[in-house]
């Protein structure tokens, strides 16, 4: 086996199985609730733990008028949009203004922590994340904080 066709050692994998070949189709990709998004919104986990340290690779899918309010993520992140208009904006307020729209296929990079906010403002959207773990949000108003509210 020559160095074109070795695997890359343990350490370079995103994960413990990713020494063979596996595809994920759209029809196997387990949509759920995340407690620190609103209730609509669903994150579906494509490789990796993002609870742990590491390289990871989820997807997010929010619906048409949901929005999340400005935060953090520790870690940077890379977004590819895969479907819909994704919103983004810049800052620590929501401000409509400051939004920009990123149609399919657009990649964003956000550096950790950068004060950031959403909004599904044309449509439902979903965009991939591409970041190294573990996976952070921080909420600049702890009010805005969907796990907060579901714990009073």
């Amino acid at each position: 086996m020559d160095s074109h066709t070795a695997p890359p050692p343990a350490a370079a994998r995103h994960e413990a199985a990713t020494d063979h070949f596996r595809t994920i189709r759209p029809e196997d990709i387990v949509w759920r609730p995340f407690a620190a998004f609103p209730p609509a919104a669903r994150l579906a986990v494509l490789i990796g733990d993002p609870t742990r340290p590491g390289p990871y690779v989820i997807r997010v899918h929010l619906p048409a008028g949901e929005r999340l309010a400005p935060h953090r993520h520790p870690e940077d992140r890379v977004y590819t949009v895969i479907s819909g208009v994704f919103y983004i904006g810049l800052g620590e307020v929501f401000d409509e203004a400051a939004l920009e729209a990123y149609p399919p296929g657009s990649v964003v990079v956000l550096p950790g922590g950068q004060a950031h906010f959403h909004w599904a403002k044309s449509g439902d959207y979903v965009t991939q994340v591409t970041a190294l773990g573990p996976l952070g949000l921080a909420y600049i108003d702890p009010d805005n904080d969907p796990r907060r509210k579901r714990a009073s």
